[in-house]
């Protein structure tokens, strides 16, 4: 970080503005007024404003994984593994602080896709998919087919983006559901114990000839 933290600050401020307002309609001149730096200083410390945000994208992503480890090790049971990703990828898309940036930002990128996007896959979102993967494929055990394990995999990783997508439609229509710590720690255990039902039933209709 530079002497007087400007740096700092315009990843900071670009990180707030940018997964509030989306990349393009963010401009140099609000980062900078909000990192209360001068417009030539994006320039002087990333050169342009795509760098910038690329800087921030990795910056979100990396605290956001300091902040919610997604996996305790392999020498934790299966169950226990999948339930601290699930609860990973919740607390990181709905909690506070710049390391909940990462979710805001990934799901602009879902649709508002810049050029950042391929390095965005290559650096944060396929190593999180491979380890969800291997995940699914230790509680699904050997019975449990590729395919199956790559849908299987994915269909947790909607459950887990379906409540923050959707997240103020669901609070109006079930204003009972709380979304605060409590709350997530709740929606984990749900999420893990549907998907363990899912795959344990998966399971026994591919045994059983039920599943093509």
């Amino acid at each position: 970080m530079t002497q007087d933290g400007t740096r700092e600050r315009l990843l900071r401020a670009a990180g707030e503005i940018i997964s509030r307002k989306g990349f393009r309609a963010a401009t140099v001149r609000e980062i900078c007024a909000r990192a209360k730096a001068n417009v030539a200083s994006v320039k002087y410390h990333f050169g342009n404003k795509r760098s910038l945000y690329e800087e921030v994208l990795q910056a979100a992503f990396e605290e956001s994984i300091r902040d919610h480890p997604p996996d305790p090790g392999p020498d934790h049971p299966p169950e226990e593994r999948l339930r601290a990703f699930i609860r990973s990828f919740i607390f990181r898309f709905h909690g506070e602080g710049r390391g909940s940036w990462f979710g805001r930002l990934m799901t602009r990128e879902m649709f508002e896709p810049t050029e950042a996007l391929d390095e965005l896959v290559r650096r944060a979102i396929r190593p999180m998919s491979d380890l969800l993967q291997e995940m699914v494929r230790e509680v699904g055990g050997p019975d449990l087919d590729d395919r199956a394990v790559l849908f299987c995999g994915l269909s947790v990783a909607a459950q887990c983006q379906h409540f923050f997508r959707s997240r103020e439609v669901v609070r109006r229509i079930h204003p009972s559901l709380r979304f605060d710590r409590q709350g997530l720690e709740e929606l984990a255990d749900h999420i893990l114990a549907f998907s363990l039902s899912a795959v344990a039933n998966y399971r026994r209709a591919d045994r059983a000839g039920g599943r093509p």
